[in-house]
């Protein structure tokens, strides 16, 4: 059982935590930039005026550590706090640096930098280690009830398997054991996982669960991810809840254009190297095509054909027959592999934001005959085509390869229902993290073939 006490003083340990670290980088920041680059700036700084550098280099570690989720101690595995907050301070080294370069009108010495940033990686893995340790000293993993109804609760069981460090199943129970037996087991648990209940049992298990104060996991249904991003009216004392199916208005369709174009045309500059050797690369292996083209559907079910790198070798999928990939494909190149693993294969696919058939940000384009398919199952997949297809998005960075298609539903609604431009900007940098966590391109075991 978790330790109650410390419970509501959860998040004041994390952010104590996260200051100590922030602290210990400042120290070592205001250190290095004094020493070696105060001095060559136009107007140095005196009467400890270079605190204000110090103030900005927090500002920008605090902000990509929160976008990244360096700040989530307990909840992040060790490798991928460590992660977010690395990326999260090259970032940041790199907004001060640029910085430094402004206020000396002219490029400065990037040695100290890169010392400081070799020091600070240290100080991160320290951190990590020690204090996601004493995080789950403090708090151990809740002991879990999971109720499940008609659906197999397998694919959640063996994801929530793989954090015991936060998590432990300790018991699944079938709802048709009745309303006793499950309230009775329930008041034995930490939490209780509610999977795929249907929603008049599952509403009144919610409510026991609140008036009992037992803490509550819900895998939600589409209808709820609608309502959770509904809009509230108070126009009498009958509360309204407004629910639009409209897609994008006029006015982020026009931000977002402008976004893309900015962003492809930067980014097609700056990686054409990489795709000029990759090009290379493909061609001098096998000698065939250095592009691989496929149709897919993007907003309105419009389809377009996609631009990839090949990382498979030539005529993989003879007669157009659907081969999804699995984890040690043999049709996946030695190359392909490389490319694969980096995403570079995904590059030329700026091609096509440039051209307007995808966006930066939006859900994956899938193949037609996917579409078809998942929509025969799933007739609210076609929810997510009232959007562009997009490089990145939000089934890719929080889902996987091999994710099922009604969790990517889930999760590009999830997107749809709450876009913002600062959702946006929040997924195109968490993309850069998840190029190298290797669960997130895993491919599917020879069972989903």
């Amino acid at each position: 059982m978790n330790t109650g006490g410390l419970e509501q003083y959860k998040r004041l340990i994390r952010f104590a935590f996260n200051i100590l670290l922030l602290g210990c980088l400042m120290v070592f920041f205001i250190d290095f930039w004094d020493n070696n680059y105060n001095s060559g700036i136009v107007f140095p700084f005196y009467y400890k005026g270079y605190l204000m550098m110090g103030a900005f280099y927090a500002f920008f570690f605090v902000i990509f550590s929160y976008i990244l989720g360096g700040m989530k101690i307990g909840y992040l595995k060790s490798s991928s706090l460590m992660l977010s907050q690395t990326l999260a301070l090259l970032a940041a080294n790199f907004s001060i640096y640029l910085e430094t370069v402004l206020l000396s009108a002219r490029f400065v010495n990037v040695i100290p930098m890169l010392e400081l940033t070799a020091i600070d990686i240290v100080v991160i893995s320290v951190w990590t280690f020690c204090v996601n340790g004493i995080f789950r000293k403090l708090f151990p993993p809740r002991h879990i009830l999971l109720l499940y109804e008609e659906y197999d609760p397998s694919p959640l069981l063996r994801k929530v398997n793989t954090r015991k460090d936060r998590y432990i199943i300790q018991k699944s129970m079938n709802v048709e054991d009745g309303w006793e037996k499950m309230t009775a087991a329930m008041l034995e648990y930490d939490a209780v996982f509610l999977c795929d209940i249907h929603a008049p049992l599952r509403n009144r298990l919610v409510k026991y669960c609140y008036e009992k104060g037992i803490r509550s996991y819900i895998t939600p249904k589409i209808s709820d991810i609608i309502i959770r991003s509904s809009e509230s009216i108070h126009m009498f004392d009958t509360p309204l809840l407004l629910a639009r199916n409209n897609g994008f208005s006029f006015e982020q369709k026009l931000v977002k254009r402008v976004m893309d174009i900015i962003i492809s045309l930067a980014a097609l500059i700056i990686t054409s190297p990489f795709m000029l050797l990759t090009a290379a690369a493909i061609k001098l292996y096998d000698g065939g095509p250095v592009f691989f083209r496929q149709d897919r559907c993007t907003i309105g079910g419009k389809v377009f054909s996609i631009h990839k790198f090949r990382s498979m070798i030539v005529d993989a999928e003879k007669d157009g027959e659907v081969i999804p990939a699995t984890e040690d494909d043999s049709r996946i190149t030695p190359v392909g592999r490389i490319i694969r693993k980096t995403r570079l294969d995904e590059l030329p696919q700026l091609i096509d934001i440039l051209k307007g058939d995808m966006s930066v940000v939006g859900p994956r384009p899938e193949r037609v005959e996917h579409v078809e398919q998942y929509t025969k199952e799933i007739p609210e997949f076609s929810y997510r085509l009232k959007v562009k297809g997009g490089l990145t998005g939000y089934a890719q960075v929080y889902g996987k390869y091999n994710t099922s298609a009604y969790d990517k539903l889930k999760l590009d609604l999830m997107y749809i229902q709450n876009y913002s431009f600062l959702l946006d900007l929040k997924l195109i940098i968490m993309t850069v993290k998840i190029i190298f966590v290797k669960e997130s391109t895993e491919g599917f075991e020879d069972t989903d073939k």
